[in-house]
Protein backbone atom coordinates (compact mmCIF):
# COMPACT_ATOMS: atom_id res chain seq x y z
CA UNK A 1 0.00 0.00 0.00
CA UNK A 2 1.47 3.59 -1.08
CA UNK A 3 2.60 5.55 2.25
CA UNK A 4 1.11 8.86 2.76
CA UNK A 5 1.98 11.61 4.75
CA UNK A 6 -0.12 14.41 6.37
CA UNK A 7 0.90 18.01 5.73
CA UNK A 8 2.85 19.97 8.52
CA UNK A 9 3.58 23.06 9.22
CA UNK A 10 6.33 24.52 11.74
CA UNK A 11 5.70 27.91 13.99
CA UNK A 12 8.82 27.95 16.26
CA UNK A 13 9.96 24.70 17.84
CA UNK A 14 6.47 23.57 17.70
CA UNK A 15 5.02 21.88 14.67
CA UNK A 16 1.74 21.41 13.97
CA UNK A 17 0.14 18.05 11.58
CA UNK A 18 -2.84 20.25 9.26
CA UNK A 19 -4.55 17.01 8.04
CA UNK A 20 -4.83 16.27 12.54
CA UNK A 21 -5.78 20.18 12.99
CA UNK A 22 -8.42 20.21 10.70
CA UNK A 23 -10.58 16.77 11.03
CA UNK A 24 -10.04 17.23 14.86
CA UNK A 25 -12.15 21.23 14.50
CA UNK A 26 -14.66 19.16 11.55
CA UNK A 27 -15.28 16.40 14.64
CA UNK A 28 -15.93 19.81 16.72
CA UNK A 29 -18.03 20.96 14.07
CA UNK A 30 -20.13 17.71 13.54
CA UNK A 31 -20.97 17.35 16.94
CA UNK A 32 -21.90 21.12 17.37
CA UNK A 33 -24.15 21.09 14.74
CA UNK A 34 -25.76 17.57 15.68
CA UNK A 35 -26.61 18.75 19.02
CA UNK A 36 -27.56 22.03 18.59
CA UNK A 37 -29.98 21.18 15.05
CA UNK A 38 -31.39 18.46 17.80
CA UNK A 39 -31.98 20.78 20.61
CA UNK A 40 -33.95 23.39 18.83
CA UNK A 41 -37.59 23.95 19.78
CA UNK A 42 -37.46 21.26 22.10
CA UNK A 43 -40.84 20.72 23.37
CA UNK A 44 -41.91 18.55 26.82
CA UNK A 45 -43.18 15.68 24.83
CA UNK A 46 -40.28 14.90 22.72
CA UNK A 47 -40.44 13.64 19.25
CA UNK A 48 -38.01 12.90 16.15
CA UNK A 49 -34.32 14.74 16.43
CA UNK A 50 -35.48 15.60 20.12
CA UNK A 51 -35.58 11.63 20.88
CA UNK A 52 -32.37 10.98 19.33
CA UNK A 53 -30.61 13.61 21.50
CA UNK A 54 -32.18 12.62 24.50
CA UNK A 55 -31.43 9.04 23.77
CA UNK A 56 -28.71 9.13 23.95
CA UNK A 57 -27.87 11.66 26.29
CA UNK A 58 -30.05 8.75 28.88
CA UNK A 59 -28.15 6.12 27.22
CA UNK A 60 -24.26 7.57 28.28
CA UNK A 61 -25.08 8.89 31.44
CA UNK A 62 -27.22 5.64 32.22
CA UNK A 63 -23.48 3.90 32.02
CA UNK A 64 -21.53 6.07 33.79
CA UNK A 65 -23.60 7.52 36.56
CA UNK A 66 -22.83 4.41 38.40
CA UNK A 67 -18.79 5.18 38.05
CA UNK A 68 -19.39 9.18 38.95
CA UNK A 69 -21.89 8.74 41.67
CA UNK A 70 -24.99 10.57 42.18
CA UNK A 71 -23.50 13.43 43.96
CA UNK A 72 -21.89 14.66 40.71
CA UNK A 73 -23.13 13.25 37.64
CA UNK A 74 -25.53 16.78 37.18
CA UNK A 75 -21.96 18.39 37.24
CA UNK A 76 -20.39 16.51 34.87
CA UNK A 77 -23.17 15.21 32.53
CA UNK A 78 -22.51 17.23 29.50
CA UNK A 79 -18.61 16.39 29.59
CA UNK A 80 -19.52 12.95 30.08
CA UNK A 81 -21.46 13.18 26.91
CA UNK A 82 -19.74 15.86 24.84
CA UNK A 83 -17.07 13.39 25.11
CA UNK A 84 -18.91 10.14 24.10
CA UNK A 85 -19.92 12.03 20.70
CA UNK A 86 -16.21 13.52 20.26
CA UNK A 87 -14.74 9.76 20.24
CA UNK A 88 -17.96 8.23 18.11
CA UNK A 89 -17.66 10.91 15.49
CA UNK A 90 -13.69 11.01 15.84
CA UNK A 91 -13.31 7.43 15.11
CA UNK A 92 -15.10 6.91 12.16
CA UNK A 93 -14.55 9.74 9.91
CA UNK A 94 -11.82 7.66 8.63
CA UNK A 95 -14.20 5.01 7.66
CA UNK A 96 -16.34 7.44 5.76
CA UNK A 97 -13.72 8.45 3.05
CA UNK A 98 -9.89 8.53 1.63
CA UNK A 99 -8.58 11.92 0.58
CA UNK A 100 -5.10 12.18 -0.96
CA UNK A 101 -3.25 14.22 -3.25
CA UNK A 102 -0.83 13.39 -5.87
CA UNK A 103 1.81 13.75 -4.41
CA UNK A 104 0.96 11.63 -0.96
CA UNK A 105 -0.29 13.74 1.32
CA UNK A 106 -3.19 12.75 3.23
CA UNK A 107 -6.48 15.13 3.66
CA UNK A 108 -8.64 12.95 5.39
CA UNK A 109 -8.19 10.34 8.39
CA UNK A 110 -9.82 9.39 11.57
CA UNK A 111 -7.80 11.93 14.04
CA UNK A 112 -7.60 8.78 16.44
CA UNK A 113 -5.92 6.78 14.25
CA UNK A 114 -2.73 8.67 15.05
CA UNK A 115 -0.96 7.55 17.99
CA UNK A 116 0.08 11.23 19.12
CA UNK A 117 -3.17 12.47 18.99
CA UNK A 118 -4.42 9.99 21.30
CA UNK A 119 -1.57 10.53 23.68
CA UNK A 120 -2.25 14.13 23.59
CA UNK A 121 -5.91 13.25 23.83
CA UNK A 122 -5.41 10.64 26.98
CA UNK A 123 -3.16 13.21 28.65
CA UNK A 124 -5.82 15.69 28.63
CA UNK A 125 -8.31 13.28 30.06
CA UNK A 126 -6.04 12.20 33.03
CA UNK A 127 -5.18 15.82 33.64
CA UNK A 128 -8.93 16.87 33.60
CA UNK A 129 -9.65 13.92 36.28
CA UNK A 130 -6.18 15.08 38.94
CA UNK A 131 -7.45 18.44 38.60
CA UNK A 132 -10.68 17.78 39.32
CA UNK A 133 -10.25 15.36 42.23
CA UNK A 134 -8.15 18.30 43.95
CA UNK A 135 -10.52 20.28 43.60
CA UNK A 136 -13.43 18.28 45.12
CA UNK A 137 -12.01 16.77 47.51
CA UNK A 138 -8.57 19.34 48.38
CA UNK A 139 -4.78 18.49 48.18
CA UNK A 140 -4.32 16.57 51.50
CA UNK A 141 -7.10 14.18 50.60
CA UNK A 142 -6.01 13.87 47.05
CA UNK A 143 -2.56 12.56 48.06
CA UNK A 144 -3.11 10.88 51.01
CA UNK A 145 -5.15 8.43 48.18
CA UNK A 146 -1.83 7.52 47.16
CA UNK A 147 -0.92 6.24 50.34
CA UNK A 148 -3.85 4.03 51.34
CA UNK A 149 -3.51 0.96 51.41
CA UNK A 150 -0.10 1.88 53.55
CA UNK A 151 2.94 0.53 51.49
CA UNK A 152 0.94 0.83 48.08
CA UNK A 153 1.99 4.17 46.89
CA UNK A 154 4.10 3.31 44.09
CA UNK A 155 1.97 0.47 42.80
CA UNK A 156 -0.84 3.31 42.57
CA UNK A 157 1.60 5.95 40.85
CA UNK A 158 2.34 3.24 38.29
CA UNK A 159 -1.72 3.01 38.40
CA UNK A 160 -2.07 6.74 37.05
CA UNK A 161 0.60 5.58 34.26
CA UNK A 162 -0.93 2.39 33.05
CA UNK A 163 -4.33 4.31 33.14
CA UNK A 164 -3.14 6.85 30.92
CA UNK A 165 -1.31 4.37 28.87
CA UNK A 166 -4.43 2.14 28.44
CA UNK A 167 -7.17 5.06 27.20
CA UNK A 168 -4.87 5.95 24.34
CA UNK A 169 -3.37 2.54 23.15
CA UNK A 170 -6.96 0.66 23.21
CA UNK A 171 -8.71 3.28 21.17
CA UNK A 172 -5.52 3.85 18.84
CA UNK A 173 -4.83 0.24 17.86
CA UNK A 174 -8.86 -0.34 16.94
CA UNK A 175 -8.84 2.62 14.71
CA UNK A 176 -5.83 2.67 13.32
CA UNK A 177 -6.30 -1.13 11.94
CA UNK A 178 -9.78 -0.25 11.03
CA UNK A 179 -7.91 2.37 8.71
CA UNK A 180 -5.34 0.25 7.36
CA UNK A 181 -7.22 -2.50 6.12
CA UNK A 182 -9.76 -0.19 4.50
CA UNK A 183 -6.98 0.80 3.00
CA UNK A 184 -5.60 -2.06 1.81
CA UNK A 185 -9.40 -3.32 0.29
CA UNK A 186 -9.05 0.27 -1.67
CA UNK A 187 -6.11 -0.69 -3.13
CA UNK A 188 -6.90 -4.02 -3.96
CA UNK A 189 -10.50 -2.65 -5.67
CA UNK A 190 -7.73 -0.87 -7.79
CA UNK A 191 -5.46 -3.80 -9.05
CA UNK A 192 -7.77 -5.21 -11.82
CA UNK A 193 -11.43 -5.28 -12.44
CA UNK A 194 -11.82 -8.67 -11.66
CA UNK A 195 -11.41 -7.83 -8.03
CA UNK A 196 -13.40 -4.56 -7.87
CA UNK A 197 -16.81 -6.62 -7.23
CA UNK A 198 -15.32 -8.98 -4.63
CA UNK A 199 -12.89 -5.51 -2.82
CA UNK A 200 -16.61 -3.86 -3.09
CA UNK A 201 -18.17 -5.95 -0.74
CA UNK A 202 -15.31 -6.89 1.84
CA UNK A 203 -15.29 -3.23 2.18
CA UNK A 204 -19.11 -2.45 2.56
CA UNK A 205 -18.74 -5.43 5.05
CA UNK A 206 -15.59 -4.07 6.90
CA UNK A 207 -16.61 -0.48 6.97
CA UNK A 208 -20.10 -1.68 9.06
CA UNK A 209 -17.96 -3.82 11.43
CA UNK A 210 -15.28 -1.10 12.01
CA UNK A 211 -18.66 1.33 12.78
CA UNK A 212 -19.44 -0.90 15.27
CA UNK A 213 -16.20 -1.50 16.64
CA UNK A 214 -15.65 2.69 16.29
CA UNK A 215 -19.06 2.76 18.72
CA UNK A 216 -18.21 0.70 21.04
CA UNK A 217 -14.24 1.75 21.62
CA UNK A 218 -16.04 5.08 21.99
CA UNK A 219 -18.53 3.58 24.60
CA UNK A 220 -15.47 1.92 26.79
CA UNK A 221 -13.48 5.20 26.06
CA UNK A 222 -16.12 6.93 27.96
CA UNK A 223 -16.46 4.38 30.63
CA UNK A 224 -13.14 4.33 31.65
CA UNK A 225 -12.67 8.20 31.80
CA UNK A 226 -15.72 8.26 33.92
CA UNK A 227 -14.11 5.30 36.29
CA UNK A 228 -11.35 7.26 36.40
CA UNK A 229 -13.21 10.49 37.20
CA UNK A 230 -15.24 8.80 39.94
CA UNK A 231 -12.46 7.51 41.90
CA UNK A 232 -10.60 11.16 42.22
CA UNK A 233 -13.76 13.08 42.85
CA UNK A 234 -14.87 10.96 45.43
CA UNK A 235 -13.29 10.29 48.69
CA UNK A 236 -13.18 6.98 50.14
CA UNK A 237 -16.12 6.49 52.53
Amino acid sequence: MEESVNPTITLGPVTFDLTLLAMSLLTVFIVFAFVYWASRKMTLKPSGKQNVLEYLYDFVIGFTKGNIGDKYIKNYSLFIFSLFLFVAVANNLGLMAKVQTTNGYNLWTSPTANLAFDLGFSFLITLICHVEGIRRRGVKAYLKAFATPAGMTPMNILEEFTNFASLALRIYGNIYAGEVLSGLLLTLSQQAAGWYPIAFVLNLIWTAFSVFISCIQAYVFTMLTSMYLGKKINSEE
